[in-house]
């Protein structure tokens, strides 16, 4: 059995810090981790894939309230899974969707917010 330690958030506190999140910054990852230390593969390449086209972002480390930001993510993009990321308040995707809008040549103008 593995230890969890119980959450320091609410739902309603994970949702307003989302909130302000979106409401503050051009780009959100919310993400496993850091900058410093991304805490799981999907995370780290969210992270390299938007690095590579901004400076400027805002990341958001979910892991300490995780029950709790999933479910105000999910409430604001209908996704469960994490990473997420939002570009001027508008859900863009997870890793996944980053690397094929990468693919595509299309990354660069989706963070820029002209998708």
């Amino acid at each position: 059995m593995t230890f969890q330690p119980e959450s320091e958030l609410s739902t309603e506190e994970a949702n307003d810090r989302v909130d302000d999140a979106l409401a503050g910054n051009d780009v959100v990852l919310f993400m496993k981790g850091n900058r410093l230390m991304p805490q799981c593969g999907y995370s780290k390449r969210a992270l390299e894939l938007i690095s590579g086209h901004v400076e400027e972002f805002e990341t958001v480390d979910v892991l300490p309230a995780l029950p709790e930001y999933r479910e105000a993510l999910e409430s604001h993009s209908g996704w469960e899974t994490i990473p997420q990321t939002y570009v001027e308040g508008e859900f863009v995707g997870g890793s996944d969707v980053l690397a094929e809008l990468e693919e595509r040549d299309e990354l660069g103008a989706t963070l820029a917010g002209e998708a």
